[in-house]
């Protein structure tokens, strides 16, 4: 089964940072590399990625933040957003949900639901696995 979903940034950070390749993050991360999630993207959410994961904080590799972006940028899908009028909050996550809502069927993964609107769309890493092994 394959999905579309856009990834949120902390689930980058997180599976970049686990020591547990059965992490629910690492297996998302995983899966997408697989083939089994088709990343969706557009240039903010691409700024962010780039932003976030080059925070000296998380000492993560120019060439491993390069391989991400480029692997999302060769086998993802660029989308534009779909307007979303409501209140956000964190309105710097919504370019996350507008371009997951541009694509029927898509999901958004994100570890921070709460900043999100309550939408069967946006789940967990933990529950995107369970949709990938329906």
């Amino acid at each position: 089964m394959k999905v579309y979903a856009v990834i949120d940034t902390n689930v980058f950070v997180s599976a970049l940072w686990t020591k547990h390749a059965q992490s629910a993050t690492f297996q998302v991360v995983l899966a997408m590399q697989q083939d089994e999630i088709i990343p969706l993207y557009n240039e903010e959410i691409l700024a962010e990625y780039k932003e976030v994961l080059s925070r000296k904080k998380f000492g993560f590799s120019e060439e491993v933040i390069s391989d991400i972006i480029t692997y999302i940028c060769t086998y993802g899908i660029h989308s534009e957003r779909a307007q979303y009028i409501m209140p956000m909050t964190d309105e710097n996550d919504r370019v996350f949900y507008e371009v997951a809502l541009s694509k029927e069927d898509a999901y958004l993964v994100t570890g921070n639901r709460r900043h999100f609107p309550q939408s069967p769309i946006v789940v967990t890493p933990a529950e995107m696995l369970e949709i990938l092994h329906r």
